[in-house]
């Protein structure tokens, strides 16, 4: 069964005042469908760098990355777009809802970029299932924290991807509104059987995973997960 991630000797450079700084120095990863992936590592480590480069957001200086079958490293802008919205939901630690739409229309959007005329109807089924089909109507503005990551997660299930990647989604929120919305982000993973790639400060939460990987100072190893 081919792999759904399939990183090797990634390298990821940025300009800095002082010259190029070297955020990833050479990682190596391997994930299977279906698995939950956990990462850990202090702020700075490459955590988050290695996530834009999983979503298509960044690339990387050297190496080879295959997504969901896909070599990113020589697709275009216009390609990794198409990858996104086929392919990967993003979860992120601020949510990143527009503020002008509602929950449906925010849960809409990546459907109906991609030409679905069922958008709204599959929007309104996806925040039905995360508990929020009585604040279809409601903006961001309107929401809790809790609700804002909720609408967050029924996006990035929406177009039933491969890849979910979430950035510290709980790191927003309070401890019981964040075990919450991580009860929903396994369960949903779950159902659908998706892949999960998530980055956490919580050791807890990576213990719940398939697999553990440790970075720091822009180097990921694996490491046995510990039963919580």
């Amino acid at each position: 069964m081919p792999a759904v991630i399939e990183a090797r000797d990634l390298t990821f450079e940025v300009a800095g005042p002082a010259g190029r700084v070297n955020i990833l120095k050479g990682v190596d990863m391997r994930v299977m469908p279906g698995e939950a992936v956990g990462i850990v590592g202090p702020s700075g480590s490459g955590k988050t760098s290695l996530l834009m480069l999983l979503a298509g957001l960044d690339k990387p200086t050297t190496g080879s990355l295959t997504v969901a079958g896909r070599a990113l490293g020589g697709m275009n802008e216009d390609a990794l777009a198409r990858f996104r919205r086929e392919e990967v939901g993003i979860v992120f630690q601020s949510f990143h809802l527009v503020p002008t739409m509602t929950a449906l229309e925010n849960v809409a959007m990546p459907l109906e970029f991609a030409g679905d005329d069922t958008a709204f109807i599959r929007a309104e089924a996806a925040l039905k299932a995360v508990g929020l089909g009585h604040r279809v109507h409601h903006y961001p503005g309107q929401l809790s924290g809790g609700e804002q990551q909720r609408v967050a997660v029924a996006r990035a299930f929406v177009a039933l991807p491969s890849l979910i990647l979430a950035d510290e989604p709980t790191g927003n929120l309070d401890r019981a509104t964040g075990q919450q919305i991580m009860e929903l982000l396994f369960g949903l993973r779950e159902t659908y059987g998706t892949t999960l790639v998530l980055i956490t400060h919580d050791p807890a939460l990576a213990a719940r995973c398939d697999r553990q990987f440790h970075m720091e100072d822009g180097l990921l190893t694996e490491r046995d997960s510990v039963p919580v």
